[in-house]
């Protein structure tokens, strides 16, 4: 194990963190698929700092959760379109053990004799190529997918996620890159003036005092955002924020709205 060597999540879900320590917080997540560079070993040798291939995304891992790749499948990962599951959860076999996977797992199941030789692979669920670009109604499908998932820090998953994890895994089975943090997001695709202009499947981001985006979500229909806040949900949405319909008031003061979709 050393610097600049290669890897993969070969687990459902791996917790990557601030810091190399249990204790330090959840920031990420890898899903089975997952694939990544070591730039970082840790003194102790318990814990390598990663950048995850897909968003450049760093933070550290367990060792014991690290599988090592050579260079030559990393590359063949990063340049070959392979799918991604768009069922809530599944199961894929992996050397004879089947593995519970979750909706946004990338599945690199070919028939190159590069992939064979890694590893076998059997998946017979619902998935979808990568790169294949869909349309808002298609978006609303998966994004509905994970509602009252509850929020999470960190999170990617059903199980738990945070906001701009959610519209990243979101936008990311729908064929489109988002970065992983909503400041990130925010500053990506094109700047829509007016929420009169905006048109369903756009990004609202939402600043705290200082102006700084600390929330986002995918407009939807009817004045209304997907997003998640305590867990996903669908509010209201109008030129103060989002407004809560349960606690009768505006909870994130809106300061744009992005648009990463081609109409």
């Amino acid at each position: 194990m050393e610097e600049n060597e290669k890897g993969i999540c070969r687990l459902s879900i791996i917790p990557v963190r601030a810091m190399g320590s249990d204790q330090s917080e959840m920031v990420n997540q890898l899903l089975f698929g997952d694939h990544y560079t070591i730039l970082e070993v840790a003194d102790n040798n318990n814990w390598v700092r990663i950048q995850i291939a897909f968003d450049k995304y760093e933070g550290w891992i367990d060792v014991n959760q690290h599988y090592r790749i050579p260079d030559e499948y990393f590359d063949h990962l990063s340049t070959t379109e392979f799918k991604i599951c768009t069922d809530l959860t599944s199961s894929i076999l992996f050397k004879k053990h089947l593995v519970q996977i979750v909706i946004g797992s990338v599945l690199p199941i070919s028939s190159s004799e590069l992939f064979e030789i890694n590893e076998k692979l059997a998946f017979n669920g619902e998935a979808k190529n990568m790169g294949e670009r869909r349309d808002f109604e298609y978006l609303q499908q998966i994004a509905k997918k994970y509602l009252y998932s509850p929020y999470l820090w960190g999170g990617k998953t059903p199980f738990g996620i945070d906001c701009s994890g959610f519209t990243q895994q979101v936008y990311r089975i729908c064929g489109y890159n988002l970065k992983r943090d909503s400041k990130d997001q925010a500053k990506q695709g094109v700047s829509i003036d007016r929420l009169l202009d905006a048109k369903p499947g756009d990004l609202a981001c939402f600043s705290n005092k200082n102006g700084d985006v600390t929330h986002i979500g995918i407009l939807m229909e009817n004045h209304r955002i997907i997003h998640a806040s305590g867990y996903v949900r669908i509010d209201r949405l109008d030129e103060k924020g989002i407004f809560n319909e349960s606690l009768l008031k505006h909870t994130h003061e809106i300061s744009g709205v992005r648009r990463v979709i081609s109409f």
